[in-house]
């Protein structure tokens, strides 16, 4: 048994968040499917567990296979424009007029109303106009993007997934579907509710790159060590500053007060020589078993090896790549990763065509017209 066992997903083909949402969809049980275009390849690198129908949606025998999925789906995702569903004749209007319980999730950047609805962008974008880039820098620095992480998957795939949860969970009770309008902007900006609400805190008082939680503080930064590597540092509390101290062997008498601002630049010049006197793994002997909220700043690799990982069960792997587990661990009904995070484009179309109701020989004057493709070539990015 699986959480999601029984909901059945349609996500129209996309890149990064709305594959994202899918395969967290489908990492709990969900029976998902992918519509992909019959013409090129799929870059999708996070299709575990998803199967694979290849549609031309410039045909209206096209749009009538994605339509019959619709009806008997649960969730549909798509991550296009808004209008651009709507031009196609896959609407929500349309769709949910058929199926009035589907859940129409629409993952987008900028959303489905506001001056910016219509206009590319890219995680950055999405960061910039949320407020949260600012927030990424060093004093007197520009912003620094954290990969494509917060916008496309925490603010948007994750976000839109659990969307389409609440809306699940109502449906229970409704009966009705709904539409889930999920915005990146819209889910970032949701993420730095912390930082909003806690300015009666005084920890957001001083210019960027020089608070409590930004990198100002000492105690809270990272450091090269001996060998060109990293050690990460957040000691915040006193109990556990004062195990920090202790661990780097430093007198507390001879240094500044730890929420003496004017002294944290001292503070750091020695924190910053001590740490580069040993070695990484030398530190992790040190703190291995304190509590200072000292850690090693692991390559991806190496997160991989790490005990506390390993023993978790925190990544698994696709062949040469990383494959991280799903989360959070559910105790009765976990998630379980699918096989194969590189899924071929058009590889299950004949199985859902009969699945659909579709007669052999209906499936082959299809595949004959152009309206579906069976391709099996394995797609790489």
């Amino acid at each position: 048994e699986m959480a999601l066992r029984g909901i059945r997903v349609v996500e129209m083909a996309g890149l990064a968040p709305a594959p994202f949402a899918g395969m967290i969809l489908a990492d709990f049980g969900a029976s998902v499917v992918r519509v992909d275009r019959t013409a090129g390849f799929s870059v999708d690198s996070l299709a575990r567990g998803k199967r694979s129908i290849a549609v031309n949606l410039k045909k209206p025998e096209g749009v009538g296979i994605v339509r019959r999925l619709a009806e008997q789906a649960d969730v549909l995702i798509e991550p296009y424009r808004p209008g651009v569903m709507e031009r196609m004749g896959l609407g929500p209007a349309e769709l949910m007029a058929a199926n009035p319980r589907l859940v129409y999730a629409r993952l987008t950047g900028f959303g489905q109303s506001g001056p910016l609805a219509p206009r590319a962008g890219h995680d950055i974008n999405y960061l910039a106009i949320s407020g949260a880039l600012s927030m990424f820098c060093r004093t007197g620095d520009r912003p620094l993007p954290p990969v494509n992480i917060l916008a496309d998957f925490a603010g948007g795939g994750m976000m839109c997934a659990m969307g389409i949860m609440s809306a699940l969970l109502e449906r229970a009770r409704s009966g009705a579907g709904q539409v889930v309008d999920s915005a990146m902007v819209d889910g970032v900006a949701y993420l730095t509710s912390f930082v909003h609400k806690s300015g009666h805190l005084g920890i957001w008082t001083n210019p960027r790159g020089s608070n409590l939680l930004d990198g100002g503080a000492p105690f809270y930064d990272t450091y090269r060590t001996k060998d060109g590597k990293f050690l990460a540092v957040g000691a915040l509390e006193p109990e556990f500053y004062k195990l920090l101290l202790a661990g780097l062997q430093l007198d507390p008498s001879a240094l500044p007060d730890q929420n003496d601002q004017e002294g944290w630049p001292r503070l750091r010049a020695i924190f910053t020589e001590t740490i580069a006197s040993r070695t990484r793994a030398e530190w992790e002997a040190v703190f291995s078993a304190s509590d200072a909220c000292v850690s090693p700043v692991l390559e991806p690799d190496e997160a991989a090896a790490h005990p506390h990982n390993t023993a978790r069960e925190v990544f698994g792997r696709d062949g040469d790549a990383l494959d991280p587990a799903p989360a959070p661990k559910l105790s009765r009904t976990p998630g379980v990763p699918g096989t194969a995070n590189i899924l071929p484009v058009g590889r299950d179309t004949a199985a859902i065509l009969t699945e659909l109701g579709f007669s052999s020989a209906q499936a082959a004057a299809l595949e004959a017209a152009g309206t579906v493709s069976t391709a099996q070539a394995k797609s790489k990015l």
